[in-house]
């Protein structure tokens, strides 16, 4: 265990120790980086979906509006040529 604790005081097993450490600080928060990223895309893909169905619904919901009330209407609105 003595030369464990004799290589580790030494300076350049110090600046190695360091360098590692560094490394490996840098490759966490690249990965946590690409992680977010992801999550970005999925949300972005996810409110692009959303906005499509809200779209649909809305153009249903002005067609339903504008839908004759009873047959009788619908039969006038076909003589008068406005479907």
């Amino acid at each position: 265990m003595g030369w464990i604790t004799a290589i580790s005081a030494s300076g350049p097993a110090r600046k190695v120790l360091g360098l590692l450490l560094a490394a490996l600080a840098i490759t966490l928060f690249l990965l946590n980086l690409r992680r977010a990223g992801e999550r970005a895309g999925r949300l972005a893909e996810r409110l692009s979906t959303s906005e499509r169905t809200h779209e649909i619904q809305r153009q249903m919901l002005d067609a339903a509006s504008d839908r004759p009330a009873d047959r009788d209407a619908l039969v006038k609105r076909l003589r008068d040529g406005r479907f």
